[in-house]
This record gives structure tokens, C-alpha cells and sequence, in this order.
């Protein structure tokens, strides 16, 4: 990976966007993506999308990462100025205590935290075996009083993320950081958008970053219908079963083995024929790839292939361990042969090739 490519990587999980605060996250995506687009566009929640059109008015071609990170949202100050908070996207309880967190104002000014709760030491023994009560949890900032808090200029809504900083793991290719989901697909979507500039394209093709997808694939529902595409491409994350007590069902995907290929989750079955183009393409080209099944989750494309009439959909993620916590790890060579593939299949989605594709 040159150094470009990994500063993109960094600039991205060091900014700081929950989901309906996502504004860090999108002025990084339009600076890297003005100068490969024609147009930059917008759906009404946020969601940012980049469209380049290629050697002729071909076929669109939609593919997207999201620009939410799980965190946290100011709910309440009590008196002694201790922060209350609600759960943005799915969090286990288990790896949030003792963690540390930043809170960002209005006037965008930042505040260190960390994940309190009562000491082990006075709870009854029930309590002290079962998980911990997220309701129970609160933000100590440093402050002795409401007042302390209020003046700070902390209020009720504003978001509060995970504080971890970037660091390559021991000279080696695995990459630990916040927010990998899914700052990395939004990489994705920014790296293939430059590689098609260069190398052309026969299509339209739209590359984008979906606002709020970690609370029910919002953006992704608004951005499809702007879009209005052909063929769809969620860009994003799937979890890693390569750590110890994964069971053989569950070890089905193996960090630096290659980009894995939805083949089922809970918010959609992917297109047949879409699903086996791509599995051709990455055979022809050498591309490593994994498939993979997410039973209790789902992507962006569980919203896209719904847009309008239907659009044949597909997702193909990044695996990552630890996800959906302060501290997740991806390697250099799954997010690079990601770009590759995802690079190669839009090139190769011309006019016929998608009308193939799209016949019954």
C-alpha cells in the first residue's frame, strides 16, 4: 500500500460521524472525490455521491460505502455532571466499560470522556457475574456539576464517538483503528472512483457514502432512489472468523484471504446472475475472495436492491475483527483487493453485459 493510500485510510477513521452526524466524514469524501466526478449530489439525509459518466451514457452503476461509525449520543447531565447516553448502532455491552470516548459539540469543540459504571467491589455477586447494564453506564468528562458540563457547551443530542488512535499492528499488514465500518468501504468507493478515471470506463457510474446505515439502512434507502440504478454494490464490512473459540461455521472468513462475497443475510438474497458475474470476474482477474453469511445483520444493499422497480444488488466486505467496538483490525491486503475487484467488475458492466444480467 503506497503512503497515500493509507493517509486516506487514516484521515478517515480519525474523523469522528454517528449516525445524523456524519459532516466530517462527508467534507472528507466530496476533497478526495471532486476530482474524479462530474457532478457531486446529495440525498436529503446526507448521503454523498460522486457521478462520473464514462466513455458514453451507459449504464448506472451505483456502488457505496457508509459514512456512520456506532457511537453514542448525549441523552442527559446529572447534577454532579456525569454524561447519560443512548447507543447509536448495535453495541455489546461488554466492550464499552472503562473505554474512552470523545463528545463534540455544536460549535464542533471536543470533549475526552471515558465509560464509567459502579466499582465491582460494591456489587452483590449476581450482579457482578452478568453483563453489565448499559442503562447503568454513563460518560465521566472531569466535571463536579451540571453547570461545569453546561458550560462547556455539552447539550442533550450532541454525539459522542469512540477515542482510539490509528496504528499498524507491529510492522505488519493488520490495521487497527475506530470506525473501519465503514470508513473502509468509503475508501473503496473513493479509490475505485479514481482508478476508473484513469483507466476508463462504458458506463455511469455513481460512487457514494450512505448516511446513517448503522440504524437501518436509512441512507441507503434515499441515495438508491436518487441514483435510480441499474446494478448496486453495497461496499462494506463482514466479520472475520479466523480468532480462537470460532466454531467451523463461523471461521468461515480469514483476515488477508480476500474481499468476502455476501452470499446471505438478513436483509437480502443477492442477485443470482449479478452474484455470479462478479465470482467470474474475480476468478478471471486472481483475485482472492471468501464467501460469507451474515445471518443477524445486513448491508446497504438490503435497501437498494428494493429501490424503485428492484435493482439486482450485491455486497462485498471488508473483514474485520472486533467490529462494532473501540478497537477493530482489518489487513492492507483484503481492503486492496477489494479495490480491485469492485474496480474490475464496474469495468467490465457495459450495456450489454447488464442487460444480460437484468433478462428473465
Amino acid at each position: 500500500m503506497d503512503k497515500r493510500e493509507e493517509e486516506l485510510l487514516v484521515e478517515l477513521v480519525s474523523a469522528n460521524g454517528v449516525p445524523g452526524n456524519e459532516d466530517e466524514v462527508r467534507a472528507i469524501f466530496k476533497k478526495h472525490a471532486e476530482p474524479f466526478a462530474d457532478k457531486i449530489m446529495y440525498d436529503g439525509l446526507g448521503s454523498i455521491i460522486a457521478k462520473r459518466v464514462g466513455a458514453k451514457e451507459g449504464p448506472k452503476i451505483y456502488f457505496s460505502g457508509h459514512m456512520d461509525e456506532v457511537g453514542f449520543m448525549v441523552t442527559q447531565i446529572t447534577e454532579k455532571g456525569f454524561i447519560k447516553f443512548q447507543t447509536l448502532g448495535g453495541w455489546w455491552g461488554q466492550v464499552m466499560l472503562a473505554q474512552q470516548v470523545q463528545i463534540t459539540t455544536t460549535e464542533g469543540k471536543i470533549f475526552h470522556g471515558v465509560i464509567g459504571s459502579k466499582p465491582p467491589h460494591v456489587l452483590t455477586p449476581e450482579v457482578r457475574n452478568k453483563p453489565y447494564e448499559m442503562s447503568d453506564m454513563f460518560i465521566d468528562v472531569g466535571a463536579s456539576s451540571d453547570e461545569m458540563v453546561k458550560a462547556w457547551g455539552i447539550r442533550p443530542g450532541d454525539m459522542i464517538t469512540p477515542y482510539i488512535e490509528y496504528r499498524r499492528m507491529n510492522d505488519t499488514k493488520f490495521m487497527l483503528a475506530k470506525a473501519w465500518d465503514n470508513r473502509v468501504g468509503t475508501a473503496v468507493s473513493l479509490k475505485v472512483l479514481e482508478n476508473l478515471a484513469a483507466s476508463g470506463h462504458p458506463n455511469v457510474v455513481f460512487a457514494g457514502s450512505d448516511a446513517q446505515e448503522e440504524v437501518g439502512l436509512r441512507g441507503a434507502r434515499t441515495s438508491a432512489n436518487l441514483v435510480d440504478a441499474d446494478i448496486s454494490f453495497a461496499l462494506d464490512t463482514g466479520t472475520a472468523g479466523d480468532t480462537p473459540g470460532m466454531t467451523p461455521e463461523e471461521a468461515d472468513s480469514v483476515l488477508g484471504e480476500g474481499p468476502q462475497i455476501l452470499i446471505y443475510d438478513a436483509s437480502m438474497i443477492p442477485h443470482k446472475k449479478l452474484k455470479e458475474f462478479v465470482i467470474k470476474v474475480a476468478e478471471e482477474n486472481n483475485i482472492p475472495f471468501q464467501y460469507t453469511v451474515i445471518a443477524g445483520g445486513g448491508t446497504d444493499a438490503g435497501q437498494m436492491h428494493l429501490a424503485r422497480n428492484g435493482v439486482p444488488s450485491l455486497a462485498i466486505t471488508v473483514p474485520v475483527r472486533y467490529l462494532h467496538s473501540h478497537t477493530s483490525i482489518i489487513h492492507e491486503d483484503d481492503y486492496l483487493n477489494t479495490v480491485k475487484l469492485v474496480t474490475e467488475v464496474v469495468k467490465r458492466l457495459d450495456e450489454e453485459t447488464v442487460r444480460k444480467i437484468k433478462e428473465y
